[in-house]
Formats: structure tokens, sequence, C-alpha cells
């Protein structure tokens, strides 16, 4: 059995997933100010709005003099100018809209098995944390989601002004939680940025992989978990 004190979790498609496409919640927030914009035009033009912010101004803006939330309102009015809307004045209000939106449990649901895991360890005795790429509107959207009880600290990259899978966020996470890496384990989906930047930062890791999904390098059939409720079982084997 691993010798765990310290769990991290990351957020989305690991504990919590968006309700709908984000192009179809824009659709919809454009609709109900009058304005036609197709869910597929949308699409294309928040991923290249998003990508094109990202590299910009990474992290949300951290460290470069902007708020995650004018991050958030420039990325959503450049993803409708892509799309072909440009009337300033709708594009302000609908992007303020939406970033709220988004804060809140209407776009975000629970995984299956998240809650019943959380509380499962919980009870078994693990300290717990979130470390995600997620801005300062993620505790509140925990606690929208009935999450946020479950854990003693959300360290999301905007506080820590490291995102993953830089190991200075994990190394802050350990401190926040007061235990050494090899007593800590990180949950996640994603193989960088989850998976290998914990084990890096020298912590234990579990990757979330439903079946059908590609198969990653070098990761441990007994550190692959097909659903979150597999990981009691792993951890009492390790």
């Amino acid at each position: 059995m691993l010798r765990l004190r310290l769990l991290t979790w990351d957020v989305k498609d690991t504990l919590l997933r968006l309700r709908r496409p984000v192009a179809e919640s824009y659709a919809a927030a454009a609709r109900a100010h009058g304005v036609r914009a197709r869910p597929e035009a949308l699409g294309r033009a928040f991923r290249e709005a998003y990508g094109a912010q990202s590299r910009r101004y990474p992290n949300y803006g951290s460290g470069r003099g902007l708020s995650s939330r004018q991050w958030w309102v420039e990325v959503v009015k450049q993803t409708f100018r892509l799309a072909g809307v440009h009337e300033d004045g709708i594009l302000t209000l609908m992007a303020e809209e939406l970033y709220c939106d988004f804060c809140s449990a209407r776009n975000w649901e629970v995984l299956p098995g998240a809650g019943e895991t959380l509380s499962r360890c919980r009870r078994r005795g693990f300290r717990m944390g979130v470390v995600s790429n997620f801005d300062k509107r993620l505790e509140n959207i925990l606690s929208q989601c009935n999450l946020r009880h479950h854990f003693e600290f959300v360290l999301t990259s905007e506080a820590a002004g490291f995102a993953k899978p830089d190991a200075r966020i994990f190394e802050a996470a350990l401190r926040l939680g007061g235990v050494p890496p090899e007593q800590a384990a990180h949950v996640g989906d994603d193989y960088t940025r989850d998976y290998r930047a914990a084990r890096a930062a020298g912590m234990h890791g579990f990757l979330l992989r439903a079946a059908g999904q590609g198969e990653e390098p070098a990761v441990p059939p007994e550190h692959v978990l097909p659903t979150l409720s597999h990981l009691l079982a792993l951890i009492e084997k390790g």
C-alpha cells in the first residue's frame, strides 16, 4: 500500500465537465441579444481566440498586468469578432455576462463517481487539495457544485503564478499540504500537465483515462484510472 497523506486533484474533465460545448453557450448568449452566430463558426473562432490569447498572455495574463476577468472578456469579444459580430456595445455586454455565467453550476456538472470518490478518500483520512490551471472563479464553481468542502485548499494557476506542468505549482501545493512529495499523489486526466508533471515534482500520479482513449507512453497500468472509483483500490495495491 502506498504511504500517502495528501491527494491533489485536477478539476476540468477530472471532477467537473462543461454541461454543453462552449460554442453552444456563446450562441445562446448571442440569441438572447438578438445576434445570430452559428455554433460551428463560434467553436472555430473560440479555439483561435483562446490560443492566441494564451500565447500572448499565458496563465490568464498573470504577471502581465491583466486580471483574469479582463483576459476572458477579451477572449469572448475576439471570438465573436472572428465569427462576424462587431457591435462593440453588445460584445462587451455578452462578454461580461458569459464570464459570470461560467462561474456557476448552470454551466458545470460533476462527473460520475467524483463526489462519492472524494467522500471515500476523506473518510480514509487523506488530506486533499486542488491543483488546477484555472482562474479565481474556481472556488465559487466548486462551492456551487457542492465539492469545495472536500478540499483543504484550492490552488489555481492564477493564484500560484505558475501553470501546470511547471513543477512550482506542485511544490506550492506540497507546502500548503505540509507533506513531502513522496507522501502525495496527484489525480488528473492530462498526461503531460497532470501525470508526468506531478511525477517530475517527486509525487505519485494517477491518470484518469476512459476506455478507448489514446495510449500514452510510459504509464504503468497501476497508475491508470478507467474511472475515479478505481482510485482507492489502486492506492491500496500500490
